[in-house]
């Protein structure tokens, strides 16, 4: 069956299919021009300097910093089309992989040459896996094994299998990167020819022609778990306890005896292993897999031994759903043979989209231009249209119906093509099918698409899903087997009797292990209980940490318990509680300290030294009575998210200040688009927190939500009583919406501009592929002062880190306290967090020093420090979880009840005020 061809017409005149048309003609010239990297033209910004010998390089190379721009004049004899490939070195940087920016003759020649990755090489830092106090498994930290490598430039998104190729006029033409992420060392880049790969039929008349028989009496079993390189920290050995067949297998301990799973689903992902070849001959390579994620479709994988494929089958490795564990040998039923060479040799297996490339792109392409339409359809509907009124829609927007057809047609033949190839019709194009039903009942009946307008968004939504589904790619494989043809392999599946023996001895584990510890238990001379209430990955990386470093260099024992986040009360209470309990809300240690509850940090002679790590407004909501009761460890504060796409249709621009917001306003609306504010779900108010609009309203005007040293409300100030009445304004006069799907409803359009915690970053760079590269994020909009300057500040919220006051070895547990929110711990649990589970955990924290080293892009850090340098804590006081429901109940008043502002806050006030002075009272504080 041959591939689908991509149906990717998109308005993308900037897209690699419209570069290669418009060069369809130009000639391939089969030479390679060498730039040597030292000798570059010019650069922009600084840092960029020459080394020679630089890592065991026989010659000169360029340093790149991760910032600026390097260029080169490459002399071209033959115009033509070009593939390029670098020969560079990752310098230690942030741990993520380095990204660049190709441009020729000044112009980003296509969409995909703006960001270009380069891998890092990672690897087990021990040899062997380690093993607790307990028998059990320890996950292998990855380390960077750094080296020189030889890459193409590819598309880093694996919609296009072959690297990509350049075109370059005849003279002297200009070659430049732009540094966006990590710094590298680059010793040449090339310009040259990809060679095309022979068949398995050409190799095999090339084994005969040369003699080359099957070799005999062959038997490698490699367990997968040994991996000598990864591209990723995320790809560590995993444990598998899905069958006693897995290799190695303890009943109840334990074992680590697997890799890939869901680490390694994204394209350009690979493992390698090594192999030690007795005798030279033609072997047959199997793998014992389970790929039990993607039903419906497959996973697919590319092989590659020492850097070449073998052949042009190698390219595309399919792996078929099944949920038990399978041996495949390559090739099925006749085995492909690989010619190896005796000694050492790398396998290297690379998750790559195959057959599935095309159907993403024109996948992508379909979201695209039906996000356009519907936008082009709700500014003329709105978002609740009237059901009964006949918009006329295909007279007003023209093109509308022919759209809906072509794009029915479109993701029909994607499914079509999907089912053949797989053989089934699954819930992967069930997806398509239903699209495809209503794109063509809005084309035959335009009518009714007002009324199905939800609908449609929601399908379309679905179409954005798909593609995240279907781009991931897992495989989990417990060993490879490379052996001579022939030679009987191990069964992939656990008999019955076995079965029966591992469910009833996991049965009888569950009585006597100890689930909830993670690592070494032993104890010390001097020994701390820590309380961890996130998960499992969490507590594991922490552990592993704090055996790395922290024991080690104090010989103070951890028993580390990951425990649910309700219990620390009723434990505390019981005597039962930790010595140091992590990751708690902001409210806890207040609450704990006026009940003689929590430690007194300022007791200790170097605690200013351990708080000048963090920003003041990190510190204020833990301070009580002249003591500070926790160190914060996560500090996140709101940051404005727009569409730079939308905003540039519509000749908007980021607003720098509120009256910006207004002018906006009008303009968005005027095409029923929406900005969004940040509001909390109502469902619980007992702990909510004062709403970050009304908190940023009011520090950019001066006020507080406290005075008099916390025994009374200060909400009841003129700058206060006119923050409120701006923020509910924004709800009564102008409408916003109260509740949204703010990340979605950005993602399709619909809210262009909005301002959210800035951990959607993380959100949107992971679950929003197609709109990579058209937003952005920036301050907040501020306040203008008197004197003419901006004033931005906003609220913060913080997790921290809680020392009890019970607590028996307290300098044992302070020493605890400063290891774990140093720069050096948090920056390395940060990276091993991201590590594990990809961007969408990249970590917040607290310590300035710590954030400013994880892998942002250099661009990003630079917005995000500068809207950290306007932040504000909350202060915490006894009482004081009355201020954030009461304001909640005022604003809903006003919203839902349409009470007069000054008079709902006023009335919150005396509940607020009140509740503070019967805390005061309950704990002998002066009131």
């Amino acid at each position: 069956m041959g591939d689908f061809d991509a149906i990717a017409d998109s308005a993308a005149e900037d897209g690699y299919d419209r570069y290669l048309k418009r060069y369809a003609a130009a000639e391939r010239p089969d030479e390679v021009i060498r730039i040597e990297g030292e000798n570059y033209s010019v650069t922009a910004g600084d840092g960029f300097e020459i080394a020679d010998r630089f890592e065991g390089l026989d010659g000169k190379a360029v340093m790149t910093p991760e910032t600026g721009s390097i260029s080169w004049n490459v002399n071209v004899d033959r115009p033509g089309l070009y593939n390029i490939r670098i020969h560079y070195y990752p310098i230690e940087g942030k741990s993520s992989a380095i990204e660049r920016q190709i441009a020729v003759n000044r112009n980003v020649p296509f969409k995909g040459a703006d960001i270009l990755l380069f891998n890092r090489l990672w690897g087990n830092r021990d040899p062997e896996i380690r093993r607790d106090d307990r028998g059990n498994d320890l996950r292998p930290r990855q380390e960077e094994k750094p080296a020189w490598q030889l890459s193409p430039f590819k598309n880093s998104d694996g919609y296009y299998e072959e690297p990509y190729w350049f075109h370059f006029g005849k003279g002297t033409q200009e070659l430049t990167m732009t540094s966006l992420r990590e710094p590298m060392a680059i010793d040449y880049i090339e310009l040259y020819q990809e060679k095309p790969v022979k068949t398995y039929e050409e190799a095999s008349k090339e084994y005969r022609a040369e003699g080359i028989g099957p070799a005999r009496n062959q038997y490698l079993l490699v367990q997968a778990e040994d991996a000598a390189l990864k591209s990723s920290p995320m790809l560590y050995p995993l444990s598998d306890r899905s069958s006693p067949s897995v290799v190695p297998y303890d009943v109840s301990k334990i074992r680590m005896n697997a890799i890939g799973g869901l680490n390694w689903k994204l394209p350009g992902q690979w493992i390698e292993w090594e192999i030690d070849v007795a005798e030279e001959g033609l072997y047959r390579i199997a793998l014992k897999r389970k790929q039990d994620q993607l039903r419906g479709i497959y996973a697919t994988r590319s092989l590659m031994i020492d850097g070449e494929y073998p052949f042009e089958e190698m390219k595309r490795i399919r792996f078929p759903y099944n949920a038990d564990w399978q041996m495949d040998v390559l090739g099925g039923e006749e085995p492909y043979l690989f010619h190896l060479t005796q000694g050492k040799h790398r396998i290297r297996l690379t998750v790559t989209l195959g057959e599935i490339a095309p159907l993403l792109r024109t996948i992508e392409s379909s979201v695209l231009e039906l996000n356009e339409m519907y936008r082009k359809i709700l500014m003329i509907t709105s978002n609740t249209p009237d059901p009964y009124r006949d918009y006329q829609l295909e007279k007003r927007i023209p093109g509308m119906v022919e759209a809906f057809r072509t794009q029915a047609q479109t993701i029909q033949s994607v499914a079509d093509y999907l089912e053949r190839s797989t053989g089934e019709r699954s819930d992967k194009v069930s997806v398509l099918y239903t699209m495809v039903e209503q794109l063509e009942e809005m084309a035959d009946k335009p009518e009714t698409v007002a009324r199905r307008l939800g609908s449609f968004k929601i399908n379309v939504g679905g179409l954005g899903t798909w593609m995240l589904t279907v781009r991931e790619q897992p495989l989990t494989l417990d060993y490879l087997v490379v052996s001579s043809p022939g030679t009987e392999l191990p069964k992939a599946n656990a008999t019955v009797l076995d079965k029966v023996k591992h469910e009833l001895g996991a049965l009888a584990a569950s009585y006597t292990e100890d689930y909830d510890s993670i690592g070494n238990t032993g104890k010390g001379s001097r020994s701390i209980t820590v309380w961890i209430t996130t998960g499992r990955d969490q507590a594991q990386v922490l552990k592993n940490l704090i055996d790395d470093s922290f024991t080690p260099e104090t010989n103070i024992s951890v028993r580390l318990r990951l425990v649910p986040g309700n219990i620390l009360l009723p434990a505390t209470l019981a005597g039962e509680g930790p010595d140091v309990a992590l990751q708690i809300g902001e409210d806890v240690p207040v609450n704990y300290a006026m009940r003689n509850a929590a430690a007194d940090l300022s007791v200790f002679p170097d605690y200013r030294d351990v708080a000048s790590r963090f920003r003041d407004s990190a510190l204020v909501p833990y301070r009580y009575n002249g003591g500070l009761y926790a160190l914060p460890e996560q500090q996140t504060f709101p940051m404005l998210f727009y569409r730079k796409d939308i905003l540039e249709e519509l000749g908007l621009t980021p607003p720098r200040t509120w009256q910006d917001v207004y002018k906006m306003i009008s303009v968005l609306q005027k095409h029923n688009m929406e900005f969004w504010l940040p509001i909390e779900n109502p469902t619980n108010n007992a702990t909510l927190v004062p709403n970050a609009t009304f908190s940023m309203l009011l520090y950019q005007n001066g006020g507080g939500f406290y005075r008099d040293g916390g025994t009374r409300s200060a909400l009841n100030s003129d700058i206060s009583m006119e923050s409120f009445k701006k923020w509910t304004q924004f709800y009564t006069n102008y409408k916003f919406p109260l509740i949204a799907d703010f990340p979605n409803r950005f993602r399709t359009g619909e809210m262009p501009v909005g301002i959210a915690d800035y951990t959607t970053y993380n959100m949107l760079t992971v679950l929003a592929p197609e709109i990579k590269g058209l937003w952005d994020f920036t301050l907040v909009p501020g306040t203008e002062t008197t004197n003419g300057s901006v004033n931005h500040e906003v609220a913060s919220h913080t997790t921290a880190v809680m020392m009890l006051r019970h607590a028996k070895d307290k300098a044992s547990a302070w020493a605890f306290m400063k290891w774990w929110t140093d720069k050096e711990t948090q920056m390395a649990y940060g990276r091993e967090m991201e590590g594990l589970l990809g961007e969408a955990a990249r970590y917040p924290t607290a310590n300035t020093e710590a954030l400013r080293e994880l892998p942002w892009p250099i661009k990003d850090y630079r917005n995000l420090e500068s809207q950290w340098q306007w932040v504000k804590g909350i202060p915490q006081v006894p009482g004081g979880y009355f201020t954030g429901r009461h304001l909640d109940n005022a604003f809903r008043k006003v919203v839902n009840g349409s009470e007069n502002p000054r008079e709902a806050l006023s009335d919150s006030i005396l509940y607020i005020n009140d509740e503070i002075s019967i805390k005061r009272r309950e704990f002998n504080l002066p009131y």
